[in-house]
């Protein structure tokens, strides 16, 4: 008898995962397929990956047509899609700056992270639950102790702070602090919204020492939270945007953002990358950009994210909901994350369970509006198959 996907799975591929919960063969949209042809709706996107779901003609278009006539070029030449993805993010960011682009998230942070070290200054504030990335540098700034712990020491030097905390932050930063690094929402903690002013607050310590204000919008960015970048309703100008995740629509892309001064801060020779910025992830990107303004995605992440966050909130086994946008977290009135996201996925849902009582959803950014009523239909009955009861 020949040995199933999973199997060969568990004999080929390194355990840093886990058991894979599925084996997917296809997608279309919001809806994916398992190797045995059962159908789900898609309320991770791969993470805020998916901005588009799957299979979207106009990124399929842009990676086909690009890779048919320049597909990669070493960092010794430029392309046309990567100067007009620059110069696109800097347009929507609205302020001068420079770009660098690289292949993920943790290696957007990871640059970053050196950029820091160029103002001459070696410490960095960060926020207790944050997550920036699993390589050494971007887990140096990562707080979960149990990421932490098997590689450590790592690079030094770096303060956490409880989130949301401003009295906490003005306390941490000094004249010698390099930068803040702060996400507008938190993402891997189960989307943890801030208080109003916060972000402001960190824009004023890090000008009143000389210190860069970097927002990781790996997560929250690019549409994700009804806005092109989370931090925009804070009326706030950071010094460093990373960007990631739903940039590339699926294909793997990640970008450093400098803005003012802090974009001359790496020189010839202090970083680089020789996959970043290739001409197909660039174009995929454009394409991704484009179907959101053309679609008007911005106001539909909006919509549909009031529309989720409402109704689940109205059952009383949901505790608390937070985020913006299709950005979604929500506590449950017991510890049974694991066992809701098994019952969602018997029912069809993909959903994650980020903490023992926390749910997370991040769906594409093209969600159809029957999607959402079948899973707001359903959410009852996954809370009860999972056994989750009301708070007493």
């Amino acid at each position: 008898m020949s040995a199933t996907w999973s199997e060969r799975y568990a004999a080929s591929l390194m355990n840093t995962f886990g058991p894979p919960k599925l084996v997917l063969t296809r997608g279309e949209g919001a809806h994916v397929w398992d190797e045995n042809g059962k159908e789900y709706v898609d309320l991770l996107g791969g993470i805020a990956v998916n901005a588009l779901g799957h299979g979207h003609p106009a990124l399929v278009e842009a990676v086909s047509d690009q890779l048919s006539t320049l597909g990669h070029v070493s960092n010794f030449f430029a392309s046309q899609p990567q100067i007009e993805l620059a110069e696109k993010l800097l347009a929507l960011v609205g302020e001068p700056g420079k770009v660098f682009f690289s292949n993920s998230g943790t290696e957007a942070n990871e640059a970053a992270f050196k950029l820091t070290r160029r103002t001459g200054r070696t410490h960095v504030v960060v926020a207790e639950n944050s997550f920036h990335g699993r390589t050494m540098g971007a887990l140096a700034l990562t707080s979960k102790e149990a990421y932490r712990a098997p590689f450590e020491p790592l690079p030094g030097n770096v303060t956490f702070v409880p989130y949301g905390d401003s009295e906490a932050l003005a306390a941490a930063v000094t004249d010698e602090t390099a930068a803040v690094l702060l996400e507008p929402l938190q993402g891997e903690a189960g989307v943890n919204v801030p208080p109003d002013g916060y972000l402001a607050r960190a824009r004023e310590i890090t000008s009143e020492h000389g210190a860069l204000l970097w927002l990781d919008e790996i997560q929250t960015g690019i549409a994700r939270t009804g806005a092109w970048f989370a931090h925009t309703e804070s009326g706030v100008t950071p010094d460093v945007i990373t960007l990631a995740k739903g940039l590339g629509g699926g294909i793997p892309i990640g970008a450093t953002i400098a803005l003012g001064a802090a974009g001359d801060l790496l020189e010839p020779g202090n970083h680089g990358t020789t996959f970043g910025g290739n001409p197909v992830a660039t174009a995929a990107a454009l394409a991704v950009l484009h179907v959101i303004e053309q679609d008007d995605l911005l106001a539909r992440a909006s919509s549909l994210g009031n529309r989720l966050r409402d109704g689940m909130a109205a059952d009383p086994r949901v505790t608390d909901v937070r985020g913006r946008g299709l950005l979604i977290g929500l506590d449950l009135s017991a510890d049974a994350s694991a066992e809701v996201t098994a019952a969602a996925l018997e029912q069809g849902f993909i959903i994650n369970n980020p903490t023992p009582n926390r749910i997370r959803l991040a769906p594409p950014l093209v969600l159809g509006d029957a999607d959402v009523e079948a899973f707001l239909a359903a959410w009852p009955a996954i809370l009860d198959r999972a056994g989750v009861e009301p708070p007493s």
